[in-house]
């Protein structure tokens, strides 16, 4: 399985759509096969180096992973993401195998 974690800074004249921005990511769940699991949710501390928003999307195996990328249900996601962030970091990592 693999973990990915994007987290966003959002361009200060979209923060307001934060909450919108958060439902977007819930509205993917359940429609991509082999995602296994997607969790996204607003910052609550607004510290210096806190990012606006988080997601974190559990896949089946890595051509989920891929598949993913260019999944329809995601592109308008992606989209809206790209002209609403200031900029993001990633990280994807592989889970241990549950014995």
């Amino acid at each position: 399985m693999i973990r990915h974690i994007v987290m966003f800074k959002i361009k200060e004249e979209f923060k307001s759509e934060i909450p919108q921005l958060v439902k977007n990511f819930y509205g993917m769940k359940g429609k991509i096969e082999g995602m296994l699991d997607l969790e996204a949710g607003a910052d609550i501390l607004g510290s210096p180096r806190s990012y606006d928003i988080a997601l974190v999307t559990v896949f089946k195996d890595r051509e989920s992973f891929d598949a993913y990328q260019t999944h329809p249900v995601h592109q308008p996601v992606r989209k809206r993401m790209h002209e609403v962030r200031e900029t993001s970091v990633a990280c994807d990592f592989l889970l241990p195998d549950e014995e």
